[in-house]
């Protein structure tokens, strides 16, 4: 009788085993609800005999979520999360589980199925969903301003003008926080939903012509984007560049040519881009230059106005570059001019108020430090004239009218704020209507009508988010159309301010402090140093940015430093930069620091550092170069090992390899190969003993999420605890609305735990 007990009770254990292994794993079912699909995913594991489930919905950013219970009495399989409301209730059924979900007094068919669900990086690390709530919590306050006032998308955005006037584009926000697009016929009034946002973002849109919009979409921020073209009511939608996995871009869109545009694609060797036209109506595309020497690849095509490839730029040892041009008198393409990959000679713009064929708007630094505008003879190879030039800051605006023969418009730098230089009678006209109107404010054309009657105008400022601005060409009157923030009043909004101070070698660095009211009233103030991303050619700009906008309202300043190697400077300083990632760059950001400090605006015992890709790498290089420096940090998809950051690199990155060598450290060098190990915040974590807390696109192309799973796991095994932010929908940087409003509350919450 005992031998048959024990038997007995190990048949039933052995028989639960069995069970539990049925219903173990990852069930995923969708969800209906009003129109809208949401996919939810119920990861069920069995440990030791006892079950445990999270639930993930990708579509709203939510993975994790603890479900309170759950039970499995084969078939039958009940699963609650009693905070939200939530239940499941199914059978097991062969490989599903039929049954409904329930939330609110509402209840939903849904059938789950077995799947494999493959996240990227180590699924332990991430802080869960209670751990992120808490750290949000510390940010209690009575403040006048909410983070979602700062980074709730506008309710309508993204206004365009079609080419004939007749229709006015612009997205719309739904309930869901869906931004679909939408079309309005301006004399009857009548809208017209034409684009549809799914699961997936809409990235960015636009008027290919009267009849029809393009659109750009990749899958959870994983940048192989493709281009749709859709009809103004929606009809006819067309994916242009149907690949998986390849990386699609807008070359140009034919104005002569209204059912054409030409796209880039990688789509037949992964690591260069080749062109194509394409048929928006039907899809049908032609391959218009094939790349035979992906050792040396084109990295830039130049087509003219009717849409005949005339020029590229082919990279040369992966150090070098070479400009080759076809004439009108050429029968194949010839070398123009050879430089160095740091060295700029481009092609703005052909010359069609000319009836020389081979003249072309270029911009070049060749024989000078600040890069100028020119007129460029291709045929005889020399400059016919200067067009434009600044002692200080590098060139780099021109507009050309398409109406007026090509004449041009303006040109123009950005130094501290952009500056526009009107040169045509008319658009002199223009600017000085629109100076009247809007002075004191910064103001830019963004948009026009064929046959420019009216413009579209944004005016903006460091205190306005921004507002769209309808200018009629023949009254020189403006008619406000949108404003995109009205809940942020100017006057509570924080002034940036430039400034400019000398490095530790003698360096003029130029930057911006954005001030609360209480530094402007002689406090000193808590400061977040904010360096930018790239970080080679990439600068910070004047202007309404909600982050800096964000801390003030909390009683922060925030420093951004344009180092050495940002854009807009001019040739000597953007190579004073090479190979000082870690080194001068950090020095020339501390150097900032200690100007501000000396103005009197920050409080020396209150810092903190925070920055996004390059800018999430200096932070953790900062809290290690200077630990006495900050009392905290937030690393924003940061690169933390340059060795992984190099052999991570996606496959249309390869081709830049030695010239991403030239500018950070060339690992095949032993010398360099020991800085960039010394400059590898990996190497040095022993020198972190601030907190850290770390955020992470799951699906980043450029910093691999191993990046940040290796700071994370390496900090915590030191006895450091590291929160850690990760979204499986996103990629280098969140889009998602929901998403970048849960980062900036941690942050805060962070921030507010650490500075006083």
């Amino acid at each position: 009788m005992l031998k048959k007990g024990i038997l007995l009770k190990l048949f039933v254990l052995l028989g639960m085993v069995q069970t539990f292994a049925q219903i173990n794993g990852a069930w995923k079912g969708t969800l209906e609800v009003s129109g809208m699909k949401l996919n939810i995913i119920f990861n069920i594991k069995d440990d030791g005999g006892k079950l445990s489930a999270t639930m993930d919905v990708p579509e709203q950013g939510a993975s994790g979520i603890p479900i309170d219970k759950v039970v499995f009495e084969n078939p039958k399989l009940t699963l609650s999360v009693a905070a939200a409301g939530i239940s499941y209730e199914g059978a097991l059924e062969g490989k599903e589980i039929k049954g409904s979900f329930k939330q609110a007094g509402m209840e939903f068919p849904m059938t789950l199925t077995k799947t494999e669900i493959t996240k990227p990086g180590d699924l332990s690390l991430p802080s869960s969903d209670a751990e992120i709530k808490k750290l949000i919590e510390n940010d209690k306050g009575n403040y006048k301003y909410t983070v979602e006032d700062y980074f709730k998308k506008p309710k309508s955005s993204s206004f365009q003008l079609s080419p004939n006037g007749k229709y006015l584009s612009y997205k719309e926000k739904d309930d869901k926080g869906k931004n679909h697009v939408y079309v309005k016929e301006t004399t009857t009034g009548k809208v017209t939903r034409a684009i549809e946002e799914k699961e997936e973002l809409i990235r960015g849109y636009g008027w290919i012509n009267d009849e029809r919009l393009l659109y750009v979409m990749d899958k959870g921020g994983d940048e192989n984007y493709h281009v749709y073209a859709v009809n103004l009511d929606g009809s006819n939608l067309k994916d242009l560049t149907p690949f998986d996995g390849v990386k699609a871009s807008i070359l140009n869109l034919l104005k002569e040519q209204k059912d054409y545009i030409i796209v880039s694609m990688n789509k037949d060797n992964k690591q260069i881009q080749e062109p194509y036209k394409v048929n928006v109506v039907t899809g049908a595309m032609e391959k218009l230059y094939t790349n035979n020497d992906p050792a040396n690849p084109i990295m830039g095509y130049e087509f003219d106005k009717d849409g005949q490839l005339k020029a590229f730029a082919k990279m040369k040892n992966g150090v070098n570059s070479e400009l080759y041009y076809k004439g009108a008198a050429d029968t194949d393409f010839k070398l123009a001019k050879a430089t160095k990959w740091d060295e700029t000679f481009s092609i703005i713009s052909f010359n069609y108020a000319t009836p020389n064929p081979d003249d072309a708007y270029v911009l070049t630094n060749l024989d000078s430090d600040k890069s100028r505008i020119v007129l460029y003879d291709f045929k005889t190879g020399k400059i016919v004239k200067e067009v434009y030039a600044n002692k200080d800051f590098d060139a780099s605006i021109i507009s050309l009218s398409r109406k007026r023969n090509w004449e041009i418009d303006y040109l123009g730098f950005e130094g501290e704020k952009v500056e526009i230089v009107p040169v045509s009678a008319t658009f002199k006209q223009v600017y000085n209507n629109l100076e009247k109107q809007f002075k004191g404010y910064q103001f830019s054309v963004i948009g026009k009508t064929d046959n420019e009657d009216k413009l579209m105008v944004m005016v903006e400022s460091d205190r306005l988010y921004g507002t769209y601005y309808l200018y009629d060409s023949k009254t020189g009157k403006s008619t406000l159309l949108y404003d995109l923030m009205p809940q942020l009043k100017e006057a509570d909004m924080a002034i940036m301010k430039p400034i400019t101070f000398k490095s530790r070698d003698g360096l003029t660095i130029h930057g911006y402090i954005t001030l609360p009211k209480a530094a402007l009233e002689g406090k000193k103030v808590p400061l977040i140093v904010n360096p930018h991303g790239g970080p080679q050619g990439i600068r910070d700009s004047w202007g309404f940015n909600p982050e800096t906008q964000l801390f003030a309202s909390r009683g922060y300043a925030t420093l951004q430093v344009n180092f050495r190697i940002s854009g807009g400077y001019g040739k000597a300083f953007f190579r004073a930069g090479f190979k000082q990632i870690g080194r001068k760059l950090m020095d020339d950001v501390e150097d900032g620091v200690k100007y501000v400090i000396q103005q009197g605006w920050a409080d020396v015992n209150n810092l903190a550092i925070y920055g996004g890709s390059h800018g999430g790498y200096a932070t953790l290089m900062g809290l290690i170069k200077t630990p006495e420096l900050y009392k905290c940090g937030v690393d924003y998809v940061g690169v933390s090992n340059i060795e992984t950051f190099f052999a991570s690199f996606p496959e249309y990155w390869k081709p830049y390899k030695e010239l991403i060598k030239e500018v950070w450290y060339d690992l095949d060098n032993p010398e360099e190969a020991k800085i960039a190990k010394e400059v590898s915040p990996f190497y040095q974590l022993h020198k972190i003993t601030k907190p850290l807390f770390v955020v992470q696109g799951a699906n980043d192309p450029r910093v691999n999420i191993n990046e940040s799973d290796q700071i994370v796991k390496a900090l915590r095994s030191k006895g450091v605890d590291v929160p850690y932010l990760v979204k499986y929908n996103e990629g280098h940087g969140f889009s998602h609305e929901e998403n970048t409003i849960e980062f900036y509350k941690a942050m805060l919450g962070f921030f507010k735990s650490h500075l006083n």
